[in-house]
Protein backbone atom coordinates (compact mmCIF):
# COMPACT_ATOMS: atom_id res chain seq x y z
CA UNK A 1 0.00 0.00 0.00
CA UNK A 2 2.16 2.39 1.07
CA UNK A 3 5.15 3.21 -1.59
CA UNK A 4 8.14 6.00 -1.73
CA UNK A 5 9.90 6.55 -4.92
CA UNK A 6 12.68 8.46 -5.55
CA UNK A 7 14.20 9.97 -8.16
CA UNK A 8 17.03 12.60 -9.21
CA UNK A 9 20.00 10.25 -8.77
CA UNK A 10 23.25 10.36 -11.37
CA UNK A 11 26.26 11.16 -12.13
CA UNK A 12 27.98 14.18 -11.02
CA UNK A 13 31.95 15.88 -10.74
CA UNK A 14 32.62 16.48 -7.50
CA UNK A 15 31.83 19.85 -6.38
CA UNK A 16 29.18 19.31 -8.63
CA UNK A 17 24.81 19.51 -7.71
CA UNK A 18 21.94 17.19 -7.50
CA UNK A 19 18.48 17.05 -6.16
CA UNK A 20 16.60 14.15 -5.19
CA UNK A 21 13.03 13.59 -4.98
CA UNK A 22 10.41 11.15 -3.23
CA UNK A 23 6.85 10.54 -4.13
CA UNK A 24 5.04 9.35 -1.37
CA UNK A 25 1.83 7.39 -1.84
CA UNK A 26 -0.47 5.38 0.51
CA UNK A 27 0.56 7.18 3.64
CA UNK A 28 -0.58 10.21 5.90
CA UNK A 29 2.67 12.08 4.25
CA UNK A 30 1.85 15.02 6.76
CA UNK A 31 1.91 12.46 10.17
CA UNK A 32 5.23 11.36 9.18
CA UNK A 33 8.56 12.18 9.50
CA UNK A 34 10.68 11.84 6.47
CA UNK A 35 13.90 11.23 6.11
CA UNK A 36 17.04 10.18 3.62
CA UNK A 37 19.90 7.43 4.12
CA UNK A 38 22.17 6.19 2.23
CA UNK A 39 24.29 3.29 1.64
CA UNK A 40 27.67 2.60 -0.09
CA UNK A 41 29.08 -0.55 -0.76
CA UNK A 42 30.50 -2.74 2.00
CA UNK A 43 28.67 -0.07 4.55
CA UNK A 44 26.06 0.21 7.21
CA UNK A 45 22.97 2.63 5.99
CA UNK A 46 23.58 5.96 6.82
CA UNK A 47 21.40 9.17 8.15
CA UNK A 48 21.35 11.84 6.12
CA UNK A 49 18.72 14.20 6.78
CA UNK A 50 15.32 14.34 8.40
CA UNK A 51 12.66 16.71 8.62
CA UNK A 52 9.39 16.72 10.71
CA UNK A 53 5.84 16.87 9.84
CA UNK A 54 4.65 20.42 8.99
CA UNK A 55 8.65 21.06 7.50
CA UNK A 56 9.87 23.18 10.62
CA UNK A 57 12.55 20.88 12.09
CA UNK A 58 15.30 19.40 10.18
CA UNK A 59 18.49 17.77 11.40
CA UNK A 60 21.68 16.82 9.31
CA UNK A 61 24.17 14.37 9.76
CA UNK A 62 27.60 15.95 10.25
CA UNK A 63 29.16 14.65 6.92
CA UNK A 64 26.14 16.76 4.75
CA UNK A 65 25.69 19.48 7.47
CA UNK A 66 26.03 23.15 5.46
CA UNK A 67 26.02 21.35 2.03
CA UNK A 68 22.67 19.20 1.66
CA UNK A 69 19.06 20.83 2.38
CA UNK A 70 15.95 18.74 3.35
CA UNK A 71 12.76 20.23 2.09
CA UNK A 72 9.20 18.81 1.78
CA UNK A 73 5.65 19.96 0.49
CA UNK A 74 2.90 18.36 1.88
CA UNK A 75 0.32 19.45 -0.83
CA UNK A 76 2.68 17.81 -3.02
CA UNK A 77 3.40 14.34 -0.90
CA UNK A 78 6.85 14.98 -2.02
CA UNK A 79 10.15 15.40 0.17
CA UNK A 80 13.21 16.79 -1.42
CA UNK A 81 16.57 16.43 -0.75
CA UNK A 82 19.24 18.89 -2.64
CA UNK A 83 23.07 18.28 -2.90
CA UNK A 84 25.23 20.94 -3.05
CA UNK A 85 29.35 20.85 -2.72
CA UNK A 86 29.28 16.96 -3.94
CA UNK A 87 32.22 14.66 -2.72
CA UNK A 88 33.69 11.20 -3.67
CA UNK A 89 32.53 10.23 -0.73
CA UNK A 90 28.64 11.28 -1.19
CA UNK A 91 28.86 8.34 -3.95
CA UNK A 92 26.18 5.94 -2.04
CA UNK A 93 22.17 4.49 -2.92
CA UNK A 94 20.28 7.18 -1.62
CA UNK A 95 17.13 6.08 0.05
CA UNK A 96 13.66 7.88 0.87
CA UNK A 97 12.36 6.78 4.37
CA UNK A 98 8.57 7.36 6.15
CA UNK A 99 8.27 7.27 10.11
CA UNK A 100 4.56 7.72 11.57
CA UNK A 101 5.81 8.04 15.25
CA UNK A 102 8.40 11.00 15.73
CA UNK A 103 12.49 12.04 15.16
CA UNK A 104 14.80 9.36 14.96
CA UNK A 105 18.40 8.99 12.94
CA UNK A 106 18.56 5.61 13.22
CA UNK A 107 17.18 2.74 9.98
CA UNK A 108 15.59 0.49 12.13
CA UNK A 109 13.21 3.18 13.24
CA UNK A 110 12.02 3.58 9.94
CA UNK A 111 8.59 1.67 8.62
CA UNK A 112 8.87 2.33 5.16
CA UNK A 113 11.93 2.71 2.00
CA UNK A 114 12.05 3.57 -1.03
CA UNK A 115 13.52 1.15 -3.67
CA UNK A 116 16.82 3.70 -3.93
CA UNK A 117 18.22 6.40 -6.68
CA UNK A 118 22.23 5.83 -7.24
CA UNK A 119 24.38 8.87 -6.63
CA UNK A 120 27.48 8.69 -8.13
CA UNK A 121 30.34 11.30 -7.70
CA UNK A 122 32.95 10.98 -10.05
CA UNK A 123 35.85 13.18 -12.39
Amino acid sequence: QVQLVESGGGLVQPGGSLRLFCAASGLTFSRNYMSWFRQAPGKEREFVAAISWGGRNTYYADSVKGRFTISRDNAKNTVYLQMNSLKLEDTAVYYCAARPVGYSDHANDYDYWGQGTQVTVSS
